[in-house]
Formats: C-alpha cells, structure tokens, sequence
C-alpha cells in the first residue's frame, strides 16, 4: 500500500475548497455553518489564507466568465458579436450564442451566474475570515482583504453588465444569501467603485513578484478606472487611468507589438497564471486554427476586413491559414499552444492600452478633444497607423469605438461592452443576428435561481 503525505496547509485549503465546490448549484445554496469550523482554522495561519485566496484566482482562471477555455466570454461574446464565426456542431448548446437563441435554461447563462457568485462567496470568506483572525499579521491582513475586494468588485462588474440589475453579495451567511435581491445598476456600480476605493487603500503599489499575477493597488486602479467610465463619471476615469499612465517606471507601452501578450510584458497591469510551469494560455489553445475547414472557430471577414493594410495588429495578432479554395482567420496574440520548457505567456486581464483608450474616450466625453487625440494616436501610432483624421467629438468617439474593436478583440468581451455603451449594438448586430432586438443587451437570469429565489424576480425583458 502506498502512502501519501499532505501537510496541514495542503488539507486546510483543500477542505474549504472542497466544501465551495459540493455547494457550486447555486450561489443560494452555499450554507455557511457546516464551514465555520474549517474557515477558522484557514485563518489562523497567512499559508493558508494567502493558499485560500490563490484558489479563487485559479478557478477564476479555469471556470466560469474569465476563463480563456472556449465556455468564457472571450469566445461566447465573440460569437455573440462580430468578431467570431462559430463551426461548432449543430447540437452544441454553445451555439446559442451565435445563433442568438439565449433562454433562461441555457447552460452557459447559469453557469456564468453561480460561478461568479460562487467565487464572491469564496473572496467574502477571506475579507471575513481574515478580519476576525488574531493571529495574521495588520500588514498581510490588509493585502489579503484588498486582494479580496478586488475580486468581488471585479466579479460583480461583469455580473451587472451582462445581467443588469443584480445583487451585490458581501456576506458569506445562508439566511442573508438565500433572500437577496437585485440591485439597480447605479448602486451596483456605487458598491464596486467602493469596494475598489477600499481595495486601494489596502494594498501596496508594488507587485509581489514580476509576474504580475497578484492584483497591486495599480491593478484596482485599473478596474476603478474602467467603472468610472462605464457609470459616466469621466473626470474620474480620465484621473484614475493617469494615475497608471503616469507609472512610466512600473508600466510601459512597448513599441514592439509581439511583445505585448509575452509573460514578462511591462504593459501588463494584472495576469492570470497558467496550472503549472510549462503551461501557456487557454486562449492559444482556443483561438488557434490547425487544420481546415475550421472544427471550433474562427475570426470573422468583417473584422479581419476592417483594419487596414498596414495595422501591424492585423499581420502579428491574426493569422491566416487556408487550402486550395478558402481561407480563415484566427486570433493570434497568444502563439503558445503547446506546452513549452518555461511558461512564456500568461492570460492577460488588464493591460495598459486600455487606460489610454479609458482617458481618450473620457476626455472626448469632456470636450478635451486634443487630450483625447493624443491618447488615440498612442495606440494608433503603436499599430503602425497615422495619426486620426477625426475631429469633431462625435467622429473621435467613433474612432476610439473602432480602435477598442481592433485593440481588444476576443478579449473578454469587450467588443459586446463597448457596442452596448456607445448605444451601436442594436445597429450593429440586427444585420448579423437573426430576431435581434434591445432585449438581447442583457442575459436572461437563470431560471433556476428564479424558482429557488422568488427575490431575483423578475426576469429580464424579452426572456
């Protein structure tokens, strides 16, 4: 009989983990006394809650909305948009969002629910447990708990703009969690951007290694930045997003675009590490064409058509690959798929790009239409591109909606975000999407969360 070791912290970590998976049906479920006695035990020891807290990142990573797997938004919302063609089998239940076909049952649409909220549940559980705690240090007490505050600003950030209205969790207790109900958007966004304020003061501005892959006060900055924007507040955002473009010395906007999704890139604000050394992106794996016809996806002519023959973004962030009659498009940012000596890139969450793009289009937004070119052109400049020939605020607005679309396709959903803030998509996607209509700008919400919580109702229009 072969025996196995495992330490303490392993066991500790392990249980609690355990325990948030045997609750994952729905967030409402998750029933906190059974777990006390185990969080206490996690908590009295910076290993095990800092081991506790690398969970969350890992299965932010691996499940639900972030995921570079082909069941996270990179993909979904590509194909719900304009950036990706699907050739996935007619039975797949991933072709619901290409064909448009969303329901309250669809399996994605729950999935995103309570995977997000779950992960809420397990970053509440640390600024709880953490708190109580009497044997953890003040200082890794504060980074600890601002590392958890930015997960649970950052979960609800995507929650509120695919669902709308939501609730914000900050409690791990069942008889709280079970009743909830759905906030308007305009006090979710009040709880993330106070959550991220908290998150700032907390942590340090330093990173805890170079890889970039522990949120710093820089990384909240970032988010706070993005929320600020998308609530209206664009004095804020164009501030916040200073604030990282004035960090030349930590952060910087290479010249060389094939440097840019590298693991070691100084453009990058907050990453994702890979399971194990070795290991690339999930997103490689996703995105990368082998063989033809495509199996999974590729990227649209439209958006393949729509840059410019000299956009260095076009010749080194996409590729071709083609037979004797056609020819398709894949994204190539991450050229990793395999399994290399040393991990050479890392999921990228936040880069610096888009805090410039951030100040472009509050700057636009407050009439600053010079600032507001000069940021563009950074980015424009960066591709290889001439400086804007836009002028007027309504024609810049327009070019920064373009630059995001060639800057940040299939990242994170960024294109279906930024039609829906501009107010384009309906224009957009009614030529592409058969039955599409102002409704579909929200997911429906999962219906079994309705039927366990009548609180949640009701439900989305048009669902």
């Amino acid at each position: 009989m072969k025996t196995i070791y495992i330490n303490t912290t392993q066991l500790l970590v392990f249980l609690l983990v355990l325990i948030t998976m045997n609750s994952c049906d729905s967030f409402v479920d998750v029933e906190l006394p059974k777990s006390q006695l185990i969080n206490t035990s996690v908590f009295k020891d910076n290993s095990t809650a800092d081991a506790a807290l690398t969970d969350i990142y890992s299965k932010i990573r691996d499940e639900g909305m972030l995921t570079g797997q082909s069941s996270g938004l990179s993909t979904q919302l590509g194909t719900y948009t304009d950036e990706i063609t699907s050739y996935i089998p007619p039975a797949s239940q991933n072709l619901a969002f290409y064909n448009n076909t969303l329901l309250p049952s669809t399996y994605e649409i729950t999935n995103y629910w309570n995977t997000a909220y779950n992960q809420i549940f397990a970053a509440n559980s640390v600024i709880e447990g953490v708190q109580e705690s009497a044997t953890i240090s003040t200082e890794n007490k504060k980074r600890l708990q601002g590392e958890a505050l930015f997960i649970r600003a950052l979960l609800h950030f995507y929650l509120v703009n695919l669902y709308g209205d939501i609730p914000y969790v900050k409690q791990t207790d069942y008889q709280q969690n079970k009743l909830v109900t759905r906030m308007i958007r305009t006090e979710v966004y009040k709880n993330i951007i106070s959550d991220l304020q908290n998150s700032i003061d907390l942590l340090l501005p330093t990173y805890s290694s170079t890889e970039r892959v522990r949120p710093n006060q820089y990384t909240a900055k970032a988010l706070l930045s993005r929320a600020y924007l998308y609530s209206g507040a664009y004095a804020e955002a164009a501030n916040m997003a200073s604030e990282l473009l004035n960090q030349t010395s930590t952060f910087l906007l290479g010249q060389n675009i094939d440097q840019v999704f590298l693991m070691n890139s100084k453009e990058t604000i907050w990453q994702l590490k890979p399971t194990v050394a070795g290991n690339n992106t999930d997103e490689a794996g996703t995105f990368i064409i082998l063989s033809v016809p495509p199996s999974n996806y590729s990227l649209t002519t439209e958006l393949v058509n729509s840059f410019g023959a000299n956009d260095l973004r076009k010749s080194r962030w996409i590729k071709a690959i083609g037979n004797s009659s056609s020819t398709w498009y894949h994204a190539y940012k991450y050229k990793e798929r395999e399994f290399t000596p040393v991990s050479k890139e890392y999921s990228i969450v936040f880069r610096l790009a888009e805090q410039y793009l951030i100040r472009a289009e509050a700057r636009a937004q407050n009439e600053d239409l010079e600032g507001a070119k000069q940021d563009l052109n950074k980015i424009r400049s960066r591709a290889n591109l001439n400086d804007t020939p836009a002028a007027t605020k309504s024609e810049i607005l327009d070019a920064i909606l373009q630059e995001r679309n060639w800057e940040y396709f299939t990242e994170y959903g960024h294109r279906f975000f930024d039609l829906k803030r501009f107010n384009k998509i309906d224009n957009v996607l009614s030529a592409l999407k058969p039955g599409w209509n102002s409704d579909d700008q929200l997911f429906p919400i999962p219906q079994t969360e309705l039927n366990t919580n009548p609180n949640l109702r009701p439900q989305n229009p048009g669902y």
